[in-house]
């Protein structure tokens, strides 16, 4: 690791916290020590992540080695390390590592251009068609890309800056306002919304599934079905509003693009026909989509049912035997093996603080602070996913967040009257949409803001424009919508 990578004082901050909570602060009436000591290890865990005091990989391995040496979750020694372990035996985990290796072929195959490209030369007469273009491209290649940084940065952002600079709009020139500024504010904020829509189209997206169903216990396990049909309306209605808000906020001053059409027609054609990466690629997606979807089940009944981790897999090993993907491209995938690594500590940490009744009290006096303001259930979950998506301008990953916050503001929701179903999705979705606030909300976000295209004022305001269109219809037709399907 080069020295570079890491960043002193985040990690001492990291270090003083963990030392300030498990020598200074006794712990509260109701927590155990263990539970006080191992919350000391996840804050200085999460400490570190935001303040970026190594690669979050690093992290993780620091914190998997604390909870194996401490002993905070078993006394035996082999005991502790099975604990530390345990989160590597979680299937949620590898079915997003695995989805980010099938996502690898999107690029090595230039799918993902190709859908971008095709879309733009069906709606790129103007500019505002460009931008739905642009959503419906992020749209169709969410559901198999479980880094909504890739997804966002790695293959839709590229495509809009070719677009954007084949009409002279170009930040080093000061003519970024002529189209560009205006496709990277729209690009970006679908990407959290595609991100809310199915549990594989963002990393932390199983963690919340895993979250819900152990604090349920197991009462509610959300499928990645029930998740898609879920999130269909209210996402589906934020995608189609994003290009016309952005459009009525800061609108482009080239607003006719026949030229874009022409442009992507002859993208198209420098491809040529498509190859047959791009066709095994899309029979083993369309085949992703109708198992994960659950259709042989609902078709012929539940033995048909296949679990969505084995179907992750099952889409791999078609690429590899295709030849689509290689070994090497499986062992070049570094951030699907990182995201197993940070993935798996962070699942244990929060496993164990639950097991230890850390959640529990904590969310008993969030709840306890909520009820004395004396309203009902509905007020009351207003406020508590406002206080749970605007917390969010102090983080800079959602995982830190989630893992952080979910499990206690869903248990304090519970307590204080909400439907729990209801109730998961709205925080589920809060978890993704929450990106659009600020240039450093997630992975994708440094990417598009970095162009240049947007100024941090602007920036900020379009995404406290969209916190509360995204927001107040994720809660109100969302609701509405889980209502009709019998949700709640």
């Amino acid at each position: 690791m080069k020295s570079t990578d890491i960043r002193i004082a985040p990690g001492l901050f990291s270090i003083a916290i963990i030392f300030l909570l498990w020598f200074v602060i006794s712990p509260p009436e109701g927590v155990t020590v263990n539970a006080w000591h191992l919350l000391a290890l996840f804050v200085g865990t999460v400490v570190a992540i935001i303040g970026k005091a190594m690669p979050i990989g690093a992290i993780a391995i620091l914190a998997i080695t604390a909870v194996a040496i401490t002993g905070v979750t078993n006394d035996s020694p082999s005991g502790a390390v099975k604990d530390a372990l345990s989160g590597f035996s979680n299937s949620l985990i590898w079915l997003i590592g695995i989805a980010i290796i099938i996502s690898r072929g999107l690029a090595k195959t230039g799918l993902g251009n190709r859908i971008g490209y095709y879309f733009i030369s069906l709606f790129g007469k103007k500019t505002i068609g460009i931008g739905y273009a642009l959503a419906l491209s992020e749209l169709v290649i969410a559901p198999v890309t479980p880094s909504n940084t890739a997804r966002g940065g790695g293959i839709i952002h590229p495509i809009m800056k070719s677009i954007a600079k084949s009409f002279g709009s170009s930040p080093e020139d000061g003519t970024s306002r002529k189209i560009g500024h205006y496709l990277a504010l729209v690009s970006y904020h679908i990407n959290p919304i595609t991100s809310a829509m199915f549990i594989t189209a963002t990393a932390p997206n199983p963690l919340i599934v895993k979250l819900i169903a152990d604090a349920t216990g197991a009462d509610i396990s959300i499928t990645w079905g029930t998740w898609a049909l879920a999130a269909l309306l209210p996402g589906l209605l934020c995608i189609a509003l994003v290009p016309l808000v952005v459009y009525a906020v800061y609108p482009p001053e080239i607003k006719s693009t026949p030229d874009a059409k022409t442009y992507a027609e002859t993208k198209l054609d420098e491809m040529g026909p498509m190859a047959y990466g791009e066709k095994v690629m899309i029979g083993v997606f369309s085949m992703l989509l109708v198992l994960w979807a659950g259709v042989p089940a609902m078709l012929f009944g539940p033995e048909y049912t296949v679990n969505t981790t084995a179907v992750a897999f099952l889409g791999l090993s078609a690429l590899l035997i295709s030849g689509v993907l290689s070994w090497q491209d499986v062992l070049k995938e570094k951030s699907a093996w990182d995201t197993v690594i940070w993935f798996s500590a962070l699942v244990m940490m929060a496993t164990f603080l639950n097991k230890l009744g850390l959640v529990s009290w904590f969310s008993t006096v969030v709840q306890s602070n909520i009820q004395l303001l004396g309203f009902d259930w509905i007020l009351s979950t207003i406020i508590l996913v406002a206080v749970y998506f605007y917390a969010h301008y102090f983080f800079a990953s959602t995982t830190a967040h989630i893992t952080a916050m979910f499990a206690a503001f869903y248990l304090a929701g519970l307590a204080l009257g909400a439907p729990p179903l209801y109730l998961g999705l709205l925080l589920a979705g809060a978890s993704s949409l929450m990106m659009s606030l600020t240039h450093y909300a997630t992975g994708t976000s440094p990417i598009v803001f970095g162009s240049g295209y947007v100024s941090m004022e602007n920036w900020w305001v379009m995404g406290f424009i969209m916190s509360i269109v995204n927001l107040s219809i994720w809660g109100i037709v969302g609701g509405l919508w889980w209502k009709a399907l019998g949700y709640w």
